[in-house]
């Protein structure tokens, strides 16, 4: 039982370092292209849009019901 428990751990640790550098890329690229995208708009626009996406989808308050 221990082997099987020992070639099991050993084939996920094969798969996880061999899977994880292909894995990782597309979500390091997109990061790096978000923080490009970021830092290319000022502040003050990135601010603005915040504020009006706030305003367009703010939640309603319930009524009261008697």
């Amino acid at each position: 039982m221990f082997r099987i428990i020992c070639w099991t751990l050993l084939a996920a640790f094969l798969i996880v370092v061999g899977l994880w550098p292909a894995a990782a890329a597309p979500v390091t690229l997109a990061a790096t292209g978000a923080g490009a995208l970021i830092a290319a708009i000022p502040g003050p626009v990135l601010l603005a849009a915040a504020v009006i996406a706030w305003l367009k989808h703010k939640p309603t308050p319930a009524t009261a019901r008697a």
